[in-house]
């Protein structure tokens, strides 16, 4: 499963606009596209999305940008993972309808990845962005890229005939 750079950036608008809560200026779609890398064309599609939903509040003109919609707290990351992902299908058996599947009567897979599925927004929907920012300056100073590389199960030997 891989999420859509969609609400890989979603939730870098929110973060960095929760991050500048304690500013005196309020952020903008030019400062969030420049430090990103994000082309601003396709970022402000992405604020107008969360801002229809009332995660933003946008304003016009000089001394306008973004600021969060609702308290940190009461953002919860599943919730705008739901709303900026649009296919949770992980395999073919997923969609509606029949299964192309030749082993789909006898077939575990689907359940598990079901399962898998369900504690992902398990895990998701027990984080807010009060959480995400509830870091101090100190730690900040040594956060470190995370790498992740999920472990691999050893194949078992095939028994020899």
């Amino acid at each position: 499963m891989r999420l859509t750079y969609w609400t890989d950036y979603s939730l870098r608008v929110l973060m960095f606009c929760a991050e500048c809560e304690s500013r005196d200026n309020v952020a903008t779609i030019q400062e969030i596209a420049d430090l990103h890398g994000i082309s601003k064309s396709h970022l402000t599609k992405i604020v107008m999305t969360l801002a229809a939903h009332g995660y933003l509040q946008t304003s016009r003109g000089r001394g306008g940008g973004l600021r969060l919609g609702r308290p940190p707290a009461q953002i919860v990351l599943g919730a705008v993972v739901r709303l900026t992902e649009t296919d949770f299908q992980l395999v073919e058996c997923f969609q509606d309808g029949p299964s192309l599947c030749a082993l789909m009567p006898a077939c575990h897979l689907k359940k598990v990845l079901a399962d898998a599925l369900e504690a992902f927004f398990v895990q998701l929907d027990g984080v807010t962005l009060a959480d995400l920012m509830n870091t101090t300056q100190a730690q900040r100073a040594v956060l470190q890229p995370i790498e992740f590389a999920p472990s691999r199960v050893r194949a078992r030997p095939r028994p020899t005939p």
